[in-house]
């Protein structure tokens, strides 16, 4: 099975996650599969506008596969974080406009996906946040994204609580762009994404790249801050801890 779908109809590319049995989580094969298809798209003239979304009607993504989280060993966490930067920064890298089409739980590294997005298009049943805390990891890298959308009240209270907050929630906080229903979230995101394809490519190219370069210092800082911080979680066993007893719940 492909971890990442893509298809493409009229200049636009929908990219879907494909892990739905794991709620689209993102593993090795999905995190390099992702970077090289938006690499991929990205490079590709006759694309202009590009959708994500997950497979299934749960998930766009959950975050982190805890089963890989959970083995990772201490020396080998700044290459496993790097590899997670670089999945970042290929959507930040796109010079097409991206829509995220929050179908469902975009949590942890699944909503940090789409804060890197230009457009998250939530359905009314989705929900959303960053749930790191709850598995013994320090908020670095979402904490860091949410001051590109939000205050800091909003900001503490998702890093430290962990809490998932619903769809209409995070459109009146300003962390979705639009709500739309469970059964249309898709076709309102690819609707929004044929709108953008149609606008002048060069202007919005150079438009992103000025936006890019603004926030590149603050993303580059927070996967740095995020390396150190992560080893030192694990350095004191909380995030293993905290997995381990969630692998076990889920399959009791």
């Amino acid at each position: 099975m492909s971890e990442i779908l893509c298809d493409i109809h009229d200049g636009v590319a929908l990219v879907t996650l494909n892990r739905p049995a794991k709620l689209n989580a993102v593993n090795q094969a999905l995190r390099a599969s992702l970077i090289d298809t938006l690499a991929r798209l990205n490079s590709d003239a006759a694309v202009r506008a590009i959708v994500l979304s997950g497979a299934g009607e749960r998930a766009f993504c959950a975050g982190q596969d805890l089963e890989e989280a959970a083995g990772v060993d201490i020396a080998r966490i700044p290459a496993w974080l790097d590899n997670q930067r670089a999945m970042y920064q290929a959507v930040r890298n796109l010079d097409k406009p991206c829509i995220a089409a929050l179908n469902g739980v975009a949590a942890g590294a699944g909503f940090q996906i789409a804060l890197c997005a230009d457009w998250r298009i939530a359905a009314m049943n989705a929900r959303i946040g960053q749930p790191e805390v709850k598995a013994g990891l320090a908020s670095i890298v979402g904490s860091y994204l949410m001051t590109l959308h939000v205050g800091m009240t909003h900001n503490v209270q998702m890093s430290l609580s962990g809490d998932l907050i619903d769809a209409r929630r995070a459109y009146e906080i300003g962390l979705v762009t639009e709500l739309a229903e469970q059964s249309s979230v898709l076709g309102v995101s690819l609707e929004r994404a044929t709108k953008l394809a149609r606008l002048p490519p060069h202007a919005i190219r150079l438009s992103k790249q000025r936006l890019r370069a603004m926030t590149q210092p603050g993303f580059d800082a927070a996967c740095a801050a995020g390396i150190e911080a992560q080893t030192e979680c694990y350095a004191h066993g909380e995030p293993q801890a905290a997995m381990r007893a969630f692998l076990r719940s889920s399959t009791t």
